[in-house]
């Protein structure tokens, strides 16, 4: 059981409602003994505090035993992609939507955070991808995600065309709106919204989902999670775009080459008691909310 003396706190800017978690959370933790440390940015939130200890984004992943994201589930996209090579545990409070990696309410803080204070948790490990374009053989760009690198069209309304390779094998070459190349944590986003299965967080795959491809035949396609992909990118007009969790994109020309493999470090989620996967489906998707009978098995 790992001991939580040091606490990073991580806030979504620009919401009040955060502000007023965030500060909740200083209180509630050291209360009970424990040293809260803001990132810079968040500490930015509470201009009307001059007591905060303060600290870079590397300073709590080198001295913070847990790190606690107060936000959406891009609050804690962004805090994963900067924290997993610390190898610390991120838990999440959602004040955002849907909610699928902060899954503690406002509500529940004190029992919850007692519980994990307590020992009482479980972590996950989710895998990121990295992904380098290059150009005429020299890189170009690169980003790390969590949920999904994504190809699409840029700033046009055109297809493009790209031919697709996995493990240096040629898969095919398609004309469509782009294609989603996403992890299991990515797979209840913006996959899904484009036709891809529901992937279970602790499979080792990720999906490929073409984007309104031109083609009745073309359907999403799970891989090995160790797969390396490789796309390029054919003669047009257009320029398209790679992005990585929604971020700023990077501009493709023709010729280029864009590769996406699994990223070294992994995200060490963690869990406070009563996380269920399937319910979070049942809460967050609006699927049936029926029970088992007492007995039904």
């Amino acid at each position: 059981m790992e001991q939580f003396r040091n606490v990073g706190l991580i806030g979504r800017p620009g919401s009040t409602s955060v502000s007023d978690t965030l500060e909740y959370l200083q209180r509630f933790l050291e209360g009970r003994g424990i040293k809260v440390i803001f990132d810079e940015g968040t500490a930015a939130m509470l201009p009307h505090r001059s007591d905060l200890q303060v600290g870079t984004r590397t300073m709590l992943g080198e001295a913070c035993d847990l790190i606690i994201v107060v936000g959406g589930d891009g609050s804690l996209l962004h805090a994963a992609r900067s924290l997993a090579r610390f190898n610390k545990p991120l838990l999440g409070i959602n004040r955002g939507r849907l909610g699928f990696l902060t899954d503690v309410s406002p509500s529940e803080i004190d029992a919850k955070i007692d519980a994990v204070l307590a020992g009482d948790y479980s972590i996950e490990q989710r895998f990121l991808l990295n992904m380098e374009v290059k150009s005429a053989g020299s890189p170009v760009g690169e980003g790390i995600a969590l949920n999904d690198v994504v190809l699409y069209a840029g700033k046009s309304v055109h297809m493009i065309e790209f031919e697709l390779y996995i493990e240096g094998q040629f898969v095919y070459r398609q004309r469509s709106d782009g294609l989603i190349i996403a992890t299991p944590t990515g797979s209840t986003a913006y996959a899904l919204s484009g036709g891809g299965p529901i992937m279970h967080p602790r499979i080792d795959a990720m999906v490929l989902v073409p984007m309104h491809p031109h083609t009745l035949s073309s359907r999403p396609i799970v891989v090995d999670g160790n797969s390396e992909i490789k796309l390029l990118m054919c003669p047009q007009d257009i320029s398209p775009m790679v992005s990585c969790d929604g971020q700023s994109g990077v501009t493709l020309r023709s010729g280029d080459w864009v590769y996406v493999n699994k990223h070294p470090f992994k995200l060490r989620l963690l869990h406070p008691p009563g996380h269920d996967f399937y319910e979070a489906c049942r809460t967050k998707l609006g699927w049936s909310s029926h029970l088992p009978a007492q007995g039904e098995s």
